[in-house]
């Protein structure tokens, strides 16, 4: 399958054009290239596609799993040279050998889409990379010494691979991470680790703390990869560039006082915070998309860009 923009002649699409060139819009960043080569993963109702591919990551040196869908607009004729939001959307659990969002079962894609219709959400592409090197071990998405670089396969390499296939926004403004628990950690930590790259996170049932067992005798390294410290950092660090943080907690899960707290000691200077307490919502994907529907993706929306229709 291809995510190629199909021309009213039938003619190939955008992949491999690089840069701002024939947009004219230095905010756009035209499919760098290589194209990567998907196949189909799954469709929806409205002939969208979920496409996944093997992706190995040059600068983590991991190979695993990576799904993508496209929004129906990101095929539309006036939208052909606008760049498009990408939303990194992680699991919970081991988020290996994949990533549950990538299923149609839970909605996300489907929601988005709706969503977009009636003005609560951006467009977005949404990128499902595996979470995890394997489904033994939890790596936090950080680079721990002597394992596999998961940190360095989340920052650099996912966005690489949709940079060289997808139009995309030129500026960390049109990028954002979402995920569930253990992946809303990886998410939350990303952005407070690299708000150079990414501006928002929805961080659903959250872990605040790096917790891997792979961490021991590593704990300089685990420090620089807790989302406290990094926080802490980024509030002292002049001309920080500002970070939304959309947290969402369902009424019938734990950890609410800790959230709450971390808001409260955190959500000042350039980082910016929003609690969804999800009324009757346990710790899992199906509340956590219901949340977003409530508040959570019109509150991301409003800070993240959208297409561009052509004049």
């Amino acid at each position: 399958m291809s995510f190629d923009r199909t021309g009213p002649g039938g003619g190939s699409g955008d992949a491999g054009k690089g840069g701002s060139s024939g947009t004219g819009d230095p905010r756009v960043r035209m499919p760098t290239g290589p194209r990567a080569d998907f196949t189909t993963a799954n469709t929806l109702d409205d002939g969208t596609k979920i496409g996944v591919t093997t992706l190995h990551g040059k600068k983590s040196g991991f190979t695993g799993r990576v799904w993508v869908w496209a929004p129906k607009e990101y095929y539309e004729e006036k939208y052909a040279k606008s760049a498009f939001p990408v939303l990194i959307a992680l699991p919970g659990g081991p988020g290996y050998p994949v990533n549950y969002w990538m299923g149609t079962d839970l909605k996300l894609q489907s929601s988005i889409s709706e969503w977009s219709k009636s003005g609560k959400s951006k467009p977005f592409i949404v990128v499902m990379p595996v979470l995890n090197a394997d489904n033994k071990n939890y790596y936090d998405g950080s680079d721990i010494p002597g394992q596999p670089k998961m940190g360095t396969w989340m920052s650099d390499d996912v966005p690489d691979l949709v940079k060289a296939n997808f139009r995309t926004f030129a500026s960390r403004d049109g990028w954002a991470f979402m995920g569930s628990s253990s992946g809303a950690f990886v998410g939350l930590k990303q952005v407070l680790q690299h708000p150079d790259r990414f501006k928002a996170v929805i961080a659903s049932g959250p872990d605040l703390r790096p917790d891997s067992p792979l961490w021991r005798g590593h704990e300089k390294e685990m420090r620089a990869n807790d989302p406290e410290q990094l926080a802490k950092s980024l509030i002292a660090r002049p001309g920080a560039p500002d970070v939304h943080l959309a947290f969402q907690i369902g009424t019938k899960e734990g950890g609410r006082a800790k959230l709450e707290s971390f808001m409260k000691k955190y959500g000042k200077g350039p980082i910016k915070t929003r609690l969804q307490v999800i009324e009757g919502g346990g710790h899992n994907a199906r509340g956590y998309v219901r949340g977003m529907d409530d508040g959570t993706m019109q509150w991301i929306s409003k800070v993240i860009p959208g297409p561009t229709p052509a004049p």
